[in-house]
């Protein structure tokens, strides 16, 4: 007993201690009015969070701000989860520079200069009183600024973590969010990723009647074809021997096609519309699914977070669809997968390397300008990449082939990756407006768009019943469970050796080589796992070799192969059989409902732009 009341006596001083200190946690997603700093979430998984950036193409944004609520008055230690996103690449200065501001009083530390990795920096102290402040996130350069979260406490020797799953639990503690998730529901069928590829399968399981969740992480619908990216629609529909296959597709196409140009041409709301017409889909806009759980081998439920809130929703369901690109799903749940390129020998394809690598192709940070009336400035900044007049790309548009991240993890590099890719469009930028031998002829030109969602390719391929490979395509080889046709060339991209040489390890452009086909009908046992039973998967991601990856990847292609999932879904529901089932024993129902397809017949025909690999008479690429 003297034991256990010295002990207790030795505990209760740090009791007390704790709480007599407060902290205050603000996650930026989570700002009132966030001005106009953009949210971004393609790094989660990696860095922890979604954060806010300033992306104002070199000239400072809008404050955002927030009220936050203080339980109690007093001198707040401050800290803000930032980072130099040039650091690895330039030590001259740091563009992405911003203060705080707290109920109106700028604090006088610059944020975003110090460290090249997301860390907590100091910002002094600040006095405030209790109850409602105001703060604001005040950009200094437009520059890409980046803050994910700032914490306020009294304690002189906290130190927040930047452990990602100690910083997780200390989001839960201090935000007071539930370590359950709430059940969103119960689902026939739950499809993660909103990209042509999933909204073409939401659509079409809803409209044969399966009961849908459409979980998007983006706060728009279309993937590399929405307004965040733009990027073109490529690949034929409405092919034999199924030409119904892609009437679905159109319904959601832009009426338009080309890359990289303005926001309106890409048509969000049109994909939109079509979702929110049918009555037996959920869509969760702005929710990233980064949890699986599994009961007897087969995925139970996903769970998804709310960018924003933080808060996290169960989706429990008998039939789950990878519709990602990433694969993000599939490994999850331990589905096997391919990454990379595989050797010759693995599928005996001769556009294979003779030595598998982990080489991938990379991820388009697209941008274009438009002339003014007037002379535009553009900042003649010293922390880009070193730039000549040998190098310089007097250009108004940057196209697919702005291609960065070969060779890299196409998950845990990618916002390297995608920093990489607005860097260089920066820096040359910055030369052509302020030196080059072009500078009066671009005067009155002004940057007006830069992707910060990066278009990426490819990353992880999930194995299904079927690989299919260069072979099956080029001999080609037929079989009885084909579906939806690709008929783009198997068009492989690789680093443009002018620009290797001009930027050794870290070439900025692609060229792609291209090897025809003829359509191919791509078999039905691609389009689910090998191991997990109830796991489809629609778009990149699917069973294909990484030669083959180079003609199913375009996003029409991916629209078609959504249909299919939706249909075999249904099937799936109705006969209370898998995806593998469909196969063996209903593959004949899944061809009748391929045959008299899903979408409005009456725009058949109307995709004119883009078709099999040509626009306006000039060969593309993606």
């Amino acid at each position: 007993m003297k034991n256990l009341a010295l002990l207790l006596l030795a505990i209760l001083p740090l009791f007390v201690s704790a709480k007599k200190y407060t902290t205050v946690l603000v996650e930026t997603e989570s700002f009132e009015n966030k001005g106009g700093w953009v949210l971004d979430q393609q790094f989660m998984d990696v860095m922890g969070s979604p954060y806010l950036m300033a992306h104002g193409l070199g000239f400072p944004v809008e404050d955002a701000n927030t009220s936050v609520k203080f339980p109690k008055g007093g001198e707040y230690y401050v800290y803000v989860r930032t980072r130099n996103w040039v650091a690895q690449w330039s030590d001259k200065d740091a563009p992405g520079k911003f203060q705080l501001r707290v109920n109106g009083k700028t604090l006088n530390h610059v944020f975003g200069t110090k460290t090249q990795e997301w860390n907590w920096e100091a910002g002094g102290t600040v006095k405030v009183e209790k109850g409602t402040l105001k703060i604001a996130l005040k950009d200094l350069t437009g520059f890409n600024g980046r803050c994910d979260a700032l914490l306020f406490t009294t304690d002189p020797n906290f130190r927040p973590t930047n452990d990602i799953n100690e910083l997780a639990a200390l989001r839960r503690e201090l935000l007071g969010l539930s370590e359950k998730p709430a059940v969103a529901g119960k689902y026939d069928f739950v499809i993660v990723g909103g990209g042509v590829a999933g909204t073409c399968a939401a659509i079409s399981a809803a409209r044969l009647g399966v009961k849908v969740a459409l979980i998007q992480n983006r706060p728009v619908l279309g993937g590399n074809n929405s307004s965040e990216v733009r990027v073109h629609l490529g690949a034929r529909v409405n092919m034999e021997p199924y030409p119904a296959l892609g009437d679905l597709t159109n319904e959601i196409s832009p009426a338009k096609g080309g890359n990289a140009e303005p926001k309106s041409q890409y048509e969000d709301e049109k994909k939109l519309n079509v979702v929110l017409a049918e009555n037996n889909i959920d869509l969760f806009l702005n929710h990233h699914a980064n949890e699986v759980k599994m009961k007897d081998g087969k995925i139970a439920a996903v769970v998804a977070q709310n960018i924003e809130t933080g808060e996290r929703l169960v989706f429990e369901g008998n039939l789950f669809a990878d519709c990602t690109g990433d694969g993000i799903i599939g490994a999850l749940a331990g589905a096997d997968f391919m990454n990379g390129r595989e050797s010759r020998s693995v599928f005996d394809e001769p556009t294979a390397p003779v030595r598998g690598d982990s080489l991938t192709m990379g991820a388009s940070v697209q941008w274009f300008s438009e002339e003014r009336a007037e002379v535009t400035p553009f900042p003649d900044i010293n922390w880009g990449l070193k730039w000549t007049e040998e190098y310089a790309e007097a250009r108004r548009r940057g196209d697919w082939n702005w291609e960065t991240g070969m060779g890299l993890d196409m998950e845990k590099d990618f916002e390297q990756i995608r920093d990489y890719g607005m860097l260089v469009v920066f820096s040359n930028w910055s030369y052509v407006k302020n030196h080059s031998k072009h500078k009066e002829e671009f005067k009155k030109e002004e940057l007006q768009w830069v992707a910060y969602v990066a278009g990426k390719r490819e990353s992880r391929r999930l194995i299904g019943d079927f690989v299919l490979t260069e072979l099956d395509l080029t001999t080609p080889r037929l079989y009885e469970d084909g579906t939806a046709p690709t008929t783009w060339s198997m068009d492989l991209h690789y680093p443009d050796p002018k620009n290797v040489k001009a930027f050794p390890g870290a070439p900025y452009k692609s060229i792609a080589k291209h090897k025809n086909i003829y359509p191919y009908p791509v078999p039905y046992r691609c389009f689910y796992s090998r191991n997990v039973d109830n796991l489809m998967m629609a778009g990149r991601n699917i069973s294909v070799s990484h030669v083959a990856l180079g003609t199913v990847r375009l996003m029409r292609t991916g629209g078609m192969m959504g249909e299919v999932l939706g249909m075999a879904a249904s099937i799936c529901k109705e006969k209370k059989t898998t995806p593998r089932g469909v196969y063996q024993k209903y593959f004949a129902n899944l061809e009748k409902l391929m045959q008299e397809g899903i979408g409005d017949s009456t725009l058949r025909g109307t995709q004119r732009y883009n078709l099999g690999g040509t626009l306006m008479g000039k060969k593309k690429s993606h």
